[in-house]
């Protein structure tokens, strides 16, 4: 995004990008939901839990941790609400936030926040200091309520096409690996409980960081195969609303021609001279919706119908 001429430095230099994460943290009310607003003392303000990322964290990872540190409530992350950016001093603030289901804890005055009050919506948005969170605020009021999340993940980095005798049994190489543990960071963060693969090496084992920290084991899903896609993509469907009607978050790692489908099938409007649903919210063409190795999709369903389609091209950022 290009940054207006009236904030830049005075000697015309591009700003350093000093990168946050946060959410609206929320949590299930009488007639609705309540949101959590933390007062700040050494800022004097009122906001929406965030903080900056630390070297090496994602900011899925930083936005968890910062709940935590702020709140003293653990979270599990839904759809991407948006990304706000803006100027402190010489640098340039960019701040992703999410929506973030409440989970165990308890809010204890610390040295970051000393106040935190749960709110109606409607009751946050005065209370809030800042446009900034406001907008972000109602965004997150605009989406329908409850949704639910399922990830669909491309499988990582393994060896070249004709590399091992049984191209099924082709695993995982070494970058594939690293791609593979910030997945599960990623799966983590937004909750996964159970975890469903493509019957290919690769793609299992894309899974298996994930699967040992989160402590459950991976169900074959060849309904999700590149070439079950491509005989059935309706089957294919069904069977990906049915995972997303079932408990808890599902994370379902299949291969490059399958995801795409699935995620244009899901965003099309009923009629094909539409295109995509323009509802649907999504930081990509969900036209041509991308599938790089070791990527995933944040999808977001109101029922059966997709909501919000995010891409996580690196889980590592």
């Amino acid at each position: 995004m290009s940054i207006p001429a009236d904030v830049l430095p005075d000697d015309g230099a591009v700003p350093r990008a000093v990168h946050a994460a946060g959410a609206v943290l929320w949590r299930p009310a009488a007639g609705g939901v309540e949101v959590a607003v933390v007062h700040r003392p050494h800022h004097g303000d009122w906001s929406l839990p965030k903080g900056k990322v630390d070297e090496g964290e994602s900011r899925a990872r930083t936005a968890v941790r910062e709940i935590a540190e702020e709140t003293g409530f653990a979270a599990v992350l839904g759809r991407h609400v948006a990304t706000v950016r803006y100027m402190v001093g010489e640098d340039r603030k960019v701040v992703d936030y999410w929506d973030a289901r409440a989970g165990a804890g308890s809010f204890t005055p610390n040295g970051e926040t000393d106040e935190l009050r749960w709110l109606a919506p409607r009751d946050a948005r005065p209370l809030l200091s800042y446009d900034s969170d406001r907008d972000v605020l109602a965004d997150f009021t605009e989406a329908p309520f409850p949704l639910r999340t399922l990830l669909l993940v491309r499988h990582a980095k393994a060896g070249k096409r004709g590399s091992h005798p049984d191209d099924d049994a082709r695993p995982l190489v070494d970058d594939g690996r690293e791609q593979a543990r910030r997945l599960g960071d990623l799966l983590a963060a937004h909750g996964v409980t159970h975890l469903h693969a493509v019957g290919r090496t690769r793609c299992v084992e894309t899974l298996e960081p994930a699967s040992h920290r989160l402590g459950v084991g991976i169900l074959v899903e060849d309904a999700f195969a590149d070439e079950a896609v491509a005989a059935d993509p309706e089957r294919a469907r069904e069977r990906l609303l049915e995972l997303v009607a079932g408990e808890g978050v599902a994370a379902v790692c299949a291969q490059g021609y399958g995801i795409p489908t699935l995620v244009r099938d899901l965003a099309a409007d009923p009629d094909p001279a539409v295109g995509p649903r323009p509802e649907v919210r999504s930081n990509r063409r969900l036209a041509d919706p991308p599938s790089r190795k070791g990527s995933a999709w944040v999808l977001s369903f109101d029922g059966d119908r997709l909501v919000a389609a995010d891409y996580v091209r690196d889980p590592s950022v």
